[in-house]
């Protein structure tokens, strides 16, 4: 099944937009686009290979999202994601960030729908939503950060 691919442009330096990203994912991930829907909670990128990616509500509680497989700023982030779904049901998203001008490239790869067998394109479409509204956000919050 065809990867759902992203690519875009923000209006920020390489290492801000990578930081944005997977360090200050919190300032502009949606809250109804977790768990909890907290509106306070907090997004956690674990930053090494291995680290889990979670979210932490107001109260405390924590849930998993995914797992960093490749660590590398401020050029690329490869994570596991299985955000309100088990573990053995996780996708694989690669971002890589890439100066151009004054601002970044972004290119966002999210693949492995094949593995969810009879659900893979009903995730992949709802994913394909989810990411357009998502990465707005992120755009809007690079821009934020560059004005």
């Amino acid at each position: 099944m065809e990867p759902l691919r992203l690519h875009f442009n923000v209006a920020c330096p390489v290492q801000r937009a990578f930081e944005l990203w997977a360090l200050q994912t919190s300032r502009w991930w949606p809250h109804g686009h977790s768990v909890s829907a907290d509106p306070g909670l907090t997004v956690v990128f674990e930053p090494r290979a291995g680290g889990r990616i979670y979210e932490r509500t107001t109260d405390g509680a924590e849930h998993d999202w995914g797992e960093v497989l490749v660590w590398n700023p401020p050029h690329r982030l490869t994570y596991l994601w299985h955000l309100r779904f088990e573990r053995s049901d996780a996708t694989h998203v690669d971002i890589s960030f890439r100066r151009e001008g004054e601002g970044t490239v972004v290119d966002l790869v999210h693949s492995g729908w094949e593995n969810l067998g009879a659900e893979g394109p009903s995730r992949r479409d709802r994913n394909e939503r989810g990411w357009s509204g998502v990465t707005a956000r992120y755009r809007d919050a690079c821009a934020e950060l560059a004005g």
